[in-house]
């Protein structure tokens, strides 16, 4: 028989010991990362620049299920999710803060598996990890992360400067990660059922990924630099194409006209939801988690715009009183709603 490895608990290193193991190997990549992990606070210097700050908070039961998401790739998507709102202000992700609580059922080798993938994404995105905070919990996992970055004076971009006319775009394709998501909750109610059963998913990899280890669009946001577009307004799509493009209809002050045919959807997210029975365009536009950019254009920029890969035109800026609409893949319109994710 293989002999069981021995789990750590971690009341067997304390708060500080803890501390210590998972910030033994950080090494700040950054200039502007003055101090980092092992004092009262972190010293950040941006002498010229202008400084995001946002943050996320995910909770057991709540935004993620232990039953199917593995504690690498929540810890990966946790940062993940904080450098897209870094990106949707047209800034730099720099530094983050990883705090958490935590229950006595995670052994310290669990806890590794959560800092690897934490630390992977700090790699792949060259993100100093400059500090955080944990304590105990008795409901399971929490786990909150802060990022820091950088923009230069004036080229921050909001929610609010959308003008009718302007061109309506997205990155990526939209609905595959709640395809994911859907994917999994169905294969957890088999394995409640039958816990022998094992299930192959291997056809549905690509909305898996989406669902379990989003990427932010750092890509894109190279890209718009490099052509030299600056969008008059953005937001990352967390809660679903409806509610992120209402956000900007309201902080802008005017309204939009999407195309149903112009939403790019992914051949897998096609198939899954045929499989369900559930329309793409809803899935697309209240999925959510897609973690891409929602941005509008000057009408300048449209030539320039057509040259990058992995970007979708779908509609335009209407003024206010046109309201916001979808124009249907036949003749007919229908106001836009807010349906994405609410966490209430």
């Amino acid at each position: 028989m293989t002999e069981q490895k021995q789990l750590t608990e971690l009341k067997d290193l304390g708060e500080f010991g803890l501390i210590e193991r998972l910030t033994r190997d950080i090494e700040l990549k950054h200039k502007s990362s003055v101090k980092g992990v092992g004092d009262d606070a972190a010293i950040l210097d941006y002498a010229d620049k202008q400084m995001v700050v946002t943050t996320d908070l995910l909770v057991e039961g709540i935004h993620f299920d232990l039953v199917y998401t593995p504690l690498k790739h929540l810890g990966y998507k946790a940062v993940v999710v904080n450098l897209s709102d870094v990106y949707a202000m047209n800034a730099v992700p720099r530094q983050i803060v990883v705090s958490m609580a935590v229950s006595g059922k995670f052994s310290l080798e669990a806890i590794d598996q959560l800092y690897e993938g934490i630390h992977k994404a700090c790699e792949h995105y060259n993100v100093d990890l400059i500090g955080g905070d944990t304590t105990s919990s008795v409901t399971g996992l929490t786990l909150s992360i802060t990022a820091m970055g950088e923009v230069e004076k004036g080229a921050a971009v909001t929610r609010a400067g959308a003008k009718p006319n302007d061109y309506v775009c997205v990155s990526g394709d939209l609905g595959a990660a709640y395809a994911g998501l859907q994917l999994l909750k169905r294969e957890k109610e088999v394995f409640l059922i039958n816990p022998n059963s094992q299930p192959d998913m291997s056809m549905y990899n690509y909305i898996l990924e989406r669902q379990l280890k989003p990427e932010a669009a750092k890509d894109i946001h190279n890209a718009l630099k490099e052509n030299g577009i600056v969008p008059t307004a953005m937001i990352d799509i967390s809660d679903g194409l409806s509610s992120e493009l209402l956000h900007i209809c309201k902080q802008s002050g005017c309204g939009a006209k999407i195309y149903e045919d112009k939403i790019p959807v992914d051949a897998q997210t096609v198939s899954f939801a045929q499989e369900i029975n559930m329309d793409t365009t809803i899935m697309a536009l209240n999925g959510g988690e897609d973690y891409e950019l929602l941005f509008t254009i000057k009408p300048d920029d449209i030539e320039k715009i057509s040259k990058i890969n992995g970007i979708s035109v779908i509609g335009k800026i209407v003024p206010k009183g046109d309201g916001c609409k979808l124009k249907g893949r036949g003749e007919g319109e229908v106001e836009i709603r807010a349906q994405g994710w609410n966490a209430y």
